[in-house]
């Protein structure tokens, strides 16, 4: 539901999205124009960053060393990028890649383990592997004992947190619920069914720990939890942001909530005075490849704030 007042799109900002890559351009054209190129989608695995990450691929189908190692440059957060692209869903290579992970790093209790032979599998982790195995279409016989492992760690609370089948944990974690709920997303959306009420009920529950917080306050005191939160780095990998948080409610077509106003409040004043929005400060770590430098104009956090103000509006 768009709130009303919700001002003009600007048109120089979505002139200057389509001056990008061409996973901008295709993502533009479908959220901001409400156009679908499928030719400009065609293209992301052959040009541009898509092109980029499949040549970084090992003649074993992996990325990196292993399936969580090194940390960016992993199979695991390259999958997660290659999603984000919106590169397309049938590709072969990408689902060689994930069925490998799927069968060759299952965990004691279900999920995948970041290494081979884990006897614990992280929930955050869990999280993004459904997200991006269920946008590439793996087989469902595959994913349900990650489903069964998620829906065991759901929380009292309605949301997840990595630590909960480890040191305990009593209370849910933002990185880690965001992560699920992305996860779920996809699952529902791709058409799988196992279990989907139990993940669907534990969505919402998980939305809702997420609005009692505003997006980054304390249900208790008010305060902001961690102002890392209020801060847009991209690609945002495993850590929580009010973009990114606001950007999954806007796909999974949550209607808008008076509690969202303050984190679309802090998006809006982020707006730089030529109407773009900055890549903030970038994760420590080696990448495959800097899409765009640090504290400069980023077409990324652009497109993602202007498609989430597009949805909700800004009363700011």
């Amino acid at each position: 539901m768009q709130r009303p007042g919700m001002p003009a799109l600007d048109r120089d900002a979505v002139n200057w999205l389509l001056q990008g890559d061409v996973a901008i351009q295709y993502q533009t054209y479908r959220d901001l124009l409400e156009t679908d190129r499928h030719d400009l989608r065609a293209r992301i695995a052959c040009e541009g960053w898509g092109k980029q990450l499949l040549d970084k691929r090992n003649p074993d189908g992996s990325w990196g060393l292993e399936f969580y190692r090194p940390k960016w440059t992993s199979s695991h957060y390259t999958l997660l990028h290659l999603k984000c692209l919106a590169i397309a869903q049938d590709h072969p290579v990408i689902r060689d890649s994930i069925g490998s992970i799927l069968a060759d790093y299952r965990a004691m209790d279900g999920g995948i383990g970041c290494a081979r032979g884990d006897r614990k599998s992280d929930v955050c982790v869990n999280g993004m592997v459904l997200n991006y195995a269920c946008y590439f279409g793996a087989s469902e016989d595959n994913l349900r004992s990650i489903v069964d492992f998620l829906l065991g760690e759901h929380m009292d609370d309605g949301g997840f947190n990595c630590q909960s089948n480890r040191s305990g944990a009593h209370h849910s974690s933002l990185h880690s619920t965001l992560s699920v709920l992305e996860g779920i997303y996809e699952y529902a959306r791709n058409g799988y069914t196992y279990r989907l009420g139990e993940l669907q009920q534990a969505a919402r529950q998980s939305r809702a720990f997420i609005l009692l917080h505003r997006f980054y306050k304390s249900d208790r005191t008010g305060n902001i939890i961690s102002k890392r939160f209020l801060n847009f780095p991209y690609p945002p990998r495993w850590y929580y942001n009010i973009l990114r948080a606001l950007d999954h409610f806007r796909t999974a077509g949550a209607p808008y909530d008076a509690r969202m106003q303050d984190a679309l409040d802090v998006v809006a004043g982020k707006r730089g005075k030529n109407g773009l929005w900055r890549r903030e400060a970038a994760f420590p770590g080696k990448e495959f490849l800097v899409m765009e430098p640090p504290r400069g104009p980023s077409r990324w956090n652009t497109l993602i704030a202007l498609r989430v103000l597009k949805a909700y509006g800004n009363a700011g």
